[in-house]
């Protein structure tokens, strides 16, 4: 396994206006230098779009994991299930996170399920009551986390479905699976919703003051190639802060979060590079992966490197 250190951050710009704004007066200056040092690993970049079920973190996650990059059929479920040991046999799987709908006249949004306050417990019970419809349709559910469970069914093998990541916060219609190929998920997402109207599970969560839950989402879906990839690097380091703060557009707490990131990770990889060790940074966007490494370059590049130094603002653009 390679010694390259791996530096993966998602959401490191956005398209949208407050976005652009909150990048104005943002100064990265570690960053720059590392980016001057490194060159362009078109083997590890790639091109989507906004409208892509796979986020460009994840394509490159999964990439660097050795997993299939297929927009919407990376197997994170499958992989998951044979990372805590029991054999999948070729099985296709997906999660299937319990969650609240909120309908409006024009929106149906996908609340965050970290704010409905599920713990163990509750989520079990949740689980004990839906199971039995699932089972109709030949998908087996398995708790896995609170606001998380483990599906295994013929009907997750190929299915494409929008990660969690695409969906948060915004209008459902716009993200469900093919409505040929996941018919039965379609008519499931109707059933649960008049299960789940006016049973006790809820009107319990509505007098304790909690959020009700009222629908799921399946993300993660297909099945694990055989035998399981091996990564070829180690898995690389994915902070968290750009994510929570443009998923909620929050461009401030993401502006803070960038220059938090710059000081910590981002010098820290700086250091490794400057030492002579290998490394690996990716920038993705919402619609683009661009990968830098750590790569023998010619007189050319390095006086290019010196006094044309590529920056975060000529690229930030391109993600």
């Amino acid at each position: 396994m390679s010694d390259t250190t791996h530096l993966l951050i998602p959401y490191a710009a956005s398209a949208s206006e407050g976005c652009q704004q909150a990048q104005q007066g943002l100064a990265l200056p570690h960053l720059d230098r590392l980016l001057a040092r490194l060159s362009p690993d078109p083997a590890h970049s790639d091109r989507g779009e906004e409208t892509s079920f796979s986020a460009p973190h994840e394509r490159a996650q999964a990439r660097a994991m050795g997993l299939p990059t297929e927009d919407g059929r990376i197997p994170w479920a499958a992989w998951h299930r044979h990372q805590q040991g029991p054999s999948t046999d070729g099985e296709a799987w997906a999660f299937v996170t319990p969650c609240q709908w909120q309908v409006s006249t024009d929106h149906v949004t996908l609340r965050d399920p970290q704010q409905l306050g599920l713990d163990e417990a509750s989520s079990r019970a949740l689980l004990a009551i839906v199971s039995p419809w699932f089972a109709e349709d030949g998908i087996t559910l398995h708790y896995d986390q609170p606001t998380r469970w483990l599906a295994s069914g013929p009907l997750f093998a190929g299915l494409a479905t929008a990660s969690l990541d695409r969906v948060l916060l915004r209008d459902v219609r716009a993200w469900m699976p093919d409505a040929k190929q996941a018919r039965t998920l379609h008519r499931l997402h109707s059933e649960m919703q008049m299960l789940l109207y006016t049973h006790a599970f809820n009107d319990e969560r509505s007098a304790r003051g909690l959020p009700v839950v009222n629908s799921f989402w399946v993300h993660g879906a297909g099945t694990l190639p055989q035998p399981a990839p091996l990564p070829k690097t180690p898995a690389p380091a994915l902070p968290t802060p750009l994510r929570d703060a443009a998923l909620r557009e929050d461009w401030r707490a993401w502006a803070q979060a960038w220059a938090a990131l710059d000081a910590g990770p981002v010098a820290d990889l700086l250091r490794q590079a400057e030492a002579g060790a290998r490394v690996q940074l990716t920038l993705c966007g919402e619609r683009n992966v661009m990968a830098f490494h750590t790569a023998t370059r010619s007189l050319t590049q390095r006086l290019q490197g010196l006094f044309k130094p590529q920056r975060f603002t000529d690229l930030r653009d391109k993600l």
